[in-house]
């Protein structure tokens, strides 16, 4: 297979979903740095407003929605094309956590986590397919994370999720091979961003509870936003398929194909208190 070429950003659009805070908005800031125009989307509107008013470039675009409506995110991707005649790479990183055992977890919570991690990422996928077309090289790059390569206990709406956004991710590669689009899957592990202290826990579990096991998972985070984020871009414009960020990514990526069924052995201790979402917080 020939190799791709690398891409050149400036004056091309980069569509980021979840660019309001955290990794899409560190993604937003290093490819404006690198005078690439951009289409951020979020559902935080004022988050938006913020990010828009920091960026210095021209040319940019921000557009409120909800990934959950098909119907919207549809109608959007014309309202992208009109606005950005060169959309040449998509990232998507909106996305959520939620922590609960199966015992706690509802269906719906379960089902919410998927419509927004996996459902999210597939929608805008398609709808912006044709613009990416058009293009001579593109690009598109799918956040998925390190419980995408290992799947914890604790966590199962999340890593089901992620697991299927992997999957969905190798598939449209593999079914794009021989066109002017190439796909990539991240793995991050250890960002420090705000996903696991803002997402969402089983309504079964006792808050304090939960916002102990959240706190633990963000006390095990070393990797700065903006480091994972300039791996990503470069990650992007190499079009590189499948990209590790952040040692603990590498370390269970190895682990996961070294003893595909016993991995969880050596991640259990670590995450321990991570995954507690049972034992009682004891007052001080």
């Amino acid at each position: 297979m020939a190799k791709k070429r690398r891409l050149d950003v400036r004056g091309r659009t980069t569509v980021i979903t979840g660019a309001a805070s955290g990794m899409g908005a560190e993604i937003a800031r290093e490819l404006e740095r690198r005078g690439a125009r951009l289409a951020l989307l979020d559902r935080n509107a004022e988050g938006l407003a913020a990010l828009a008013a920091e960026l210095t470039g021209t040319g940019h675009t921000t557009h409120v929605i909800d990934l959950t409506d098909d119907e919207a995110v549809f109608a959007l991707a014309g309202e992208i094309e009109r606005a950005h005649p060169h959309v040449q790479t998509l990232i998507t990183c909106a996305g959520s956590s939620m922590l609960g055992d199966i015992d706690q977890l509802t269906m719906d919570e379960m089902r919410w986590l998927m419509d927004v991690n996996l459902w999210g990422t597939v929608n805008i996928t398609k709808a912006l397919l044709p613009a990416l077309h058009r293009e001579p090289a593109a690009h598109i790059t799918h956040l998925v994370s390190i419980y995408g390569l290992a799947a914890p206990a604790g966590r199962i709406p999340y890593a089901m999720s992620k697991f299927a956004v992997r999957g969905f991710s190798e598939s449209l590669r593999h079914e794009l091979e021989g066109s002017d689009i190439t796909v990539g899957a991240i793995y991050p592990a250890g960002v420090k961003t705000g996903i696991i202290l803002h997402g969402r826990y089983a309504a079964g579990i006792d808050p304090a509870v939960a916002q102990r096991a959240a706190a633990a998972q963000a006390a095990m985070y070393h990797t700065e936003p903006a480091d994972a984020a300039a791996r990503i871009v470069e990650a992007t414009v190499r079009r590189k398929a499948r990209t590790m960020v952040g040692r603990e990514a590498r370390l269970v990526d190895v682990l996961s194909r070294i003893t595909p069924t016993n991995y969880w052995a050596p991640m259990r201790r670590p995450l321990r208190d991570a995954i507690d979402t049972t034992t009682p917080v004891t007052p001080a």
